[in-house]
């Protein structure tokens, strides 16, 4: 079956950097668009970031856009997200995902397949 497995989350300081990677298995990476998004303490799941299958793409919620970028090797079956310049508010569970119908990278409902999670936490 297909298992989306997160790692590199933790906790930092404010400005500080994490490397955020998902290994996937069970389906054919290279034919998947993959997104990012996290869960804020209390609040609803939100978008973060968009590659397209290929990589040549790339998409970032506004609160995130060049602070963050996503990249995959496809020979690896891994996503990633480099996270710099890191704030409390970024503070989440952190989730990559498969996105499965449509063409919308932003909507939670495109994508079918999800990981687990890993926590970053944000100190100020």
């Amino acid at each position: 079956q297909v298992q989306l497995v997160e790692s590199g989350g933790g906790l930092v300081q404010a400005g500080g950097s994490l490397r955020l990677s998902c290994t996937a298995s069970g389906l054919t990476f290279n034919l998947y668009a993959m997104g990012w998004f996290r869960q804020p303490p209390g609040k609803g799941r939100e978008f973060v970031a968009g590659i397209s299958s290929s990589g040549g793409n790339t998409y970032y919620a506004d609160s995130v856009k060049g602070r963050f970028t996503s990249s995959r090797d496809n020979a690896k079956n891994t996503v990633s997200l480099q996270m710099n310049s890191l704030k409390p508010e970024d503070t989440a569970v952190y989730y990559c995902a498969a996105r499965v119908r449509g063409d919308n990278y932003f909507s939670r409902g495109s994508y079918g397949y999800w990981g687990q999670g890993t926590q970053v936490t944000v100190s100020s």
